[in-house]
C-alpha cells in the first residue's frame, strides 16, 4: 500500500494537498511601475528628451497654481518637510504625476520614485516607513505617460549616482521597502497526491472532510488565478471582492482530483459548477451567489 503525506496550510493534519505554484511578483513602486535599479553604474548613458513639468518655488497650499517650466535638477528642487500629521500631506504635495525623491531625518536620499499621484505616494510612504520619509523633493510632469515619467526618474537617478557613485538604498535591486507587492494568491487544494496513488478512503469522504474542515470552499473550473470558465471567474471575483478567506479546488484537474466532478455532483445533489460551500453546507453556484452579492446578503452568510 502506498503511503503519502498530505497537508493543508490551514490544517496541518488535513488530507488535502496545497499545490505549490510560485506566484509571479511584479513590483509596483508607489502607484506606478518603475524600472529596476539593477543597472551597472558605468553603463549609464541616457538621452533625455525635454520634459515640461510644473514646479513650485516654495510650499503652496491646496488649490494653488504651479508655474510651468523645465524639469529642475534634483539638486535644485525644493526639499519639503513631511508633516507628522498625515492628513496634511494631500494639501502640501501636488496630486499630479511626477518624480519624487524621499530623504530620511539625516538628509540622506533613500528612494527616487515616480507616481501618477505624488501626494498619495508620499502619504503611503509616510505611513509605511515614517522613519525613512522625513522630507521630499518633487518634480511634477505634465505628461503622465510612463515614458515621460521614466525619463524624469532617470535624470534624477543619473544626477544622484554621478554625485555619490551609488544608487539610493530603496532603488537597489532586491530592496522591497518602498515597493508595493501585489497580494499573493493562495494555492488551490488537491484532494490526492496524484492518480497513481491508491486512496485509502473514498473520494466522497475526502470531499466531506474538506468542506467541513474549511469555512468556505469553492469548487471551480480551473484555478483561482486562472479560472477556465466565466462562471468560475465570476465566483472568484465575488469571493475576493467580499474579502473572505476561502479554499479553491479545480474540478477539471484529473491528475490530482480524479473523478471529482461526478463524485461532487452526487455528494451535493447539484449538477453544475462552480459550487460554493460555507460551514460544510452548499450555498449554491454562480447565479445564487451573484444574486446574494448584489443584494448585500453574502457577507452575512460568511460571518455565521
Amino acid at each position: 500500500m502506498a503511503t503519502f503525506n498530505l497537508s493543508s496550510p490551514k490544517h496541518p493534519n488535513s488530507p488535502f494537498v496545497s499545490s505549490n505554484v510560485p506566484s509571479r511578483i511584479s513590483p509596483v513602486v508607489a502607484f506606478y511601475p518603475i524600472p529596476k535599479s539593477s543597472f551597472l553604474l558605468s553603463s549609464i548613458s541616457l538621452r533625455l528628451r525635454p520634459i515640461t513639468i510644473k514646479t513650485e518655488s516654495k510650499t503652496k497650499a491646496r488649490g494653488s497654481s504651479y508655474v510651468v517650466s523645465a524639469l529642475k535638477k534634483l539638486s535644485d528642487a525644493d526639499l519639503v518637510t513631511v508633516p507628522p500629521e498625515t492628513e496634511a500631506i494631500p494639501g502640501l504635495f501636488p496630486s499630479d504625476a511626477g518624480v519624487y525623491a524621499v530623504y530620511d531625518g539625516n538628509g540622506d536620499l533613500q528612494f527616487v520614485g515616480i507616481s501618477r499621484n505624488v501626494a498619495a505616494s508620499v502619504l503611503s510612504h509616510r505611513k509605511s516607513v515614517p522613519e525613512l520619509c522625513s522630507s521630499v523633493k518633487v518634480g511634477v510632469v505634465d505628461d503622465p505617460e510612463r515614458a515621460a515619467l521614466t525619463q524624469a526618474w532617470k535624470s534624477w537617478m543619473e544626477e544622484h549616482i554621478s554625485a555619490t557613485g551609488k544608487v539610493p538604498p530603496g532603488n537597489e535591486s532586491g530592496n522591497n521597502t518602498w515597493v508595493r507587492q501585489p497580494p499573493r494568491k493562495k494555492s488551490d487544494l488537491r484532494l490526492t497526491p496524484g492518480r497513481h496513488v491508491q486512496l485509502t478512503v473514498p473520494l466522497e469522504e475526502l470531499i466531506d472532510r474538506l468542506v467541513k474542515e474549511n469555512k468556505v470552499v469553492a469548487f471551480i473550473k480551473g484555478s483561482r488565478s486562472a479560472p477556465l470558465c466565466g462562471f468560475s471567474q465570476r465566483i472568484v471575483g465575488i469571493l475576493e471582492s467580499v474579502g473572505v478567506d476561502y479554499e479553491s479546488v479545480d474540478v477539471l484537474d484529473e491528475e490530482y482530483n480524479p473523478g471529482l466532478r461526478e463524485t461532487l455532483k452526487t455528494y451535493s445533489s447539484w449538477p453544475t459548477f462552480p459550487q460554493v460551500f460555507v460551514n460544510g453546507e452548499l450555498v449554491g453556484g454562480c447565479d445564487i451567489l451573484t444574486s446574494m452579492y448584489e443584494k448585500g446578503e453574502l457577507a452575512d452568510v460568511f460571518q455565521k
